[in-house]
């Protein structure tokens, strides 16, 4: 699951000097091909340092004979430049299998990565080398960076990932622009801006997964909202379409305090 949850300072002329809300707390729906399978909480705190996010998803699916659950917490500090990941965790459970990876950095690079279970890497798969665990960043952290952009670039960059197992590239290209209704006026620009987001495989995977996947790795769609008051954005909405269906991750709600204390609630 592409993770894209987290919330990041809007940088622009008119923003340049908003800092990072203290609090964002926030709800997103789980659908896939239109039936609800589950949701995933988001929580992030910043301390005018460092930052804090943390996530946690429930997925049930066929009746309940699917079910998947992860955890995500990421750390790191957040500089002029963006978000500067520290450390990274990540555990997921099925019914019949544990998972967790754990990352930490020093500075730009990936000082350690500790796999459960530690399994050689598939001789089918491309090599890691050196400089592909340099300037990434883990998934909480991407997350981040998604949104700490000028404005006018959110649909217009690359974000460098490495997850502990693959390191690929999230290139952003514009869509466009879609209005949007509240229930309950926020006082926010009432407008999405649709980026196209292609998943760029760099190393770590195995070639013959991208050779007709049933994912479309080429158009998936993350749509964003500015919230001037807060000087973030947040994301609205992840489409990820596949030949059987798209899975699509839907704000429920969303609730920030700015850092002069002022609260702002959104509710799709």
């Amino acid at each position: 699951m592409l993770a894209v949850t987290a919330i990041s300072p809007l940088r622009s002329a008119e923003a340049s000097d908003v800092s990072f809300p203290s609090q964002v707390g926030a709800v997103y729906r789980l659908s896939f091909n239109g039936f609800n399978v589950g949701k995933y909480h988001f929580d992030a705190s910043y301390d005018g340092k460092s930052y804090i996010a943390k996530g946690h998803t429930e997925v049930s699916a066929l009746f309940g004979a699917f079910k998947w659950a992860g955890n995500f917490t990421g750390s790191g500090s957040v500089e002029t430049k963006g978000p500067q990941p520290a450390s990274f965790e990540m555990s997921t459970k099925t019914k019949s299998k544990t998972t967790s990876v754990k990352l930490s950095f020093d500075g730009p690079r990936v000082a350690s990565v500790a796999l459960v279970p530690n399994k050689s890497p598939s001789p089918e798969a491309i090599k890691l080398k050196p400089e592909n665990l340099q300037n990434v960043f883990d998934p909480m952290g991407a997350t981040l960076a998604i949104s700490s952009v000028n404005a006018a670039d959110a649909c217009n960059r690359t974000i460098p990932v490495f997850d502990g197992k693959a390191r690929y590239d999230l290139r952003f290209s514009m869509k466009g622009r879609e209005p949007i209704k509240e229930k309950r006026p926020s006082g926010q620009p009432a407008e999405l801006l649709i980026c196209r987001v292609k998943y760029v495989p760099i190393a770590g995977h195995k070639p013959k997964d991208f050779v007709n996947p049933w994912i479309d790795y080429d158009h998936i769609e993350i749509a964003l909202r500015a919230v001037p008051t807060a000087g973030i954005y947040v994301p609205y909405r992840v489409t990820v379409p596949s030949t059987i269906g798209s899975a699509i991750m839907t704000v429920d709600t969303i609730n920030i305090t700015a850092a002069n204390n002022q609260q702002i609630a959104l509710k799709q």
